[in-house]
Parts: C-alpha cells; structure tokens; sequence
C-alpha cells in the first residue's frame, strides 16, 4: 500500500509514522507513506494557501488550487492520473483510476471513522489523505476531487493532521503480515461489533488482587465461552449501541 499525506504541518507526521507498528510496517515494506507540504504547490512569494470566503465570514478558506496540483502531482508520480475536460464547466480536473487510488478528505462532516471503514480502507492499493485547516476547504475539492470525507469523531480539531495520524495507523495495522501474530486481529474491539473481553497477565495475584479463577483452570474451551460471555457483557454496559447493530 502507498499513503500519500497533503498537509501544511509534514513535520507533526515525523514522530508518529517512525514508530511501533508504523516503522515496522515500512521496514517490511508493506507500507510507504509520503508526506507533502501543500505550500510546496503554491506560486507566490508567501506560500500562501488559504483566503477569504466569498459572502464574508470569520476566519480563512484553503484554496482550491495548491490542493488540485498537490493531488495531481501524486497521481502522475503513481502513473494513475488522466486529465478530462468537464462536460458541465470550462475546466479541467483530475480523474483516477478509482480501483487504484482513493482521495479521502479529513473533515467533520465525513462519515464517521469505525472498525468497518478501517478495513475496507485497508484494502486499497493507494491512498491520498487531505489534512483540512481554518475555516474548512473550498467546496470544489470536495465536489471534483475527493472520493470521500472522513471524520474521526463528532468534535473539532484544529486541522485534519491527527485524524490523518489515526486513519493511517487504523489502517497499516490491518494490512496483512503488519502485525507478528495475525490472530491479535481476530480476538480485538469491535470485531462482531462487541468489545474486547478483560485481559490479565502474571502475577496471578496482585495486591490481593486476583485473576479470575476461570483463566487458570487450563480449559480452552470454556475459557472461550467465558470470554465471549464478558465480550458481550461489557458491551451492554460500555457500548450497548453496538450491540443493536448486531441485531
């Protein structure tokens, strides 16, 4: 897989993308992420990318321009990219091949990120990530240009460069041979939309704090069946939402 990361702030990604599984991931060559500063695709002496919204308002607009040309400088380099004149206006704009290349723009308004989306995300061969800033971007990126919006939460941020940061790491961790042991996957939150079971570790007993009885006795078996039964009663009690989606 290739991620390819559009943003004002390329050094917040540093520390994140060269750690733990994300470092390993491109180690083993399972993964290459790229990071590109959107102010790398302006013309003026200011690298400006954002102005004032038409019809007046608080705060600044990300300009169209640098995010089209830092997205088609992407899709040339990764050879996916075909220039078409609209039919409907006097433009032009980026056309990819859609089965190679996704463009998701980081943004509230998006769908909203869950265990699901990660892992149809992850099943794409190249992804574009548009880290939004100020007052939002312009509308015609989201209407030419990105495939899809993604939120991480019903909250505001500052821009999109931590949504950015856990897309990509819910993303990289699923793509298969990422992780040691591949069955850590089958066993974690969220899948079958119930949430993990308790998890404990040696020693047995910890400040008169003991481990339940039920792990120790060696059956693997009922072992299972206890922890499905404590997946699902901790899901009525965290997240019984979730529980409806099973329904």
């Amino acid at each position: 897989m290739r991620i390819d990361i559009i943003t004002i702030f390329p050094k917040m990604f540093e520390p994140v993308l060269n750690e733990s599984i994300m470092k390993r991931a491109k180690e083993k060559g399972k993964v290459k992420i790229y990071t590109h500063d959107l102010r790398d695709y302006t013309f003026d002496k200011h690298r400006k990318v954002d102005d004032r919204p038409y019809g007046g308002g608080s705060g600044m607009v990300m300009s169209p321009e640098p995010i089209f040309k830092a997205v088609e400088h992407i899709l040339h380099r990764a050879s996916c990219v075909v220039r078409r004149a609209s039919k409907k206006r006097n433009t032009q704009y980026a056309i990819r091949d859609t089965k190679k290349t996704k463009v998701i723009l980081l943004s509230p308004q998006g769908k909203k990120m869950d265990q699901k989306l990660a892992k149809k995300l992850a099943k794409n061969k190249h992804l574009i990530l548009i880290c939004g800033h100020y007052e939002g971007v312009d509308e015609r990126v989201r209407q030419f240009l990105a495939d899809d919006e993604i939120s991480i939460g019903d909250y505001v941020l500052t821009g999109g460069e931590l949504p950015a940061m856990v897309l990509v790491d819910a993303i990289v961790r699923l793509i298969p041979g990422v992780l040691g042991d591949k069955n850590s996957l089958i066993s974690e939150s969220f899948e079958g939309n119930l949430l993990e079971y308790p998890q404990y570790t040696r020693p047995a007993k910890f400040r008169d704090m003991q481990v339940p009885k039920m792990l120790l006795c060696g059956d693997h078996s009922k072992i299972e069946v206890w922890r499905e039964e404590q997946s699902i009663k901790r899901t009525k009690e965290k997240r019984p939402d979730l529980l409806k989606k099973i329904a």
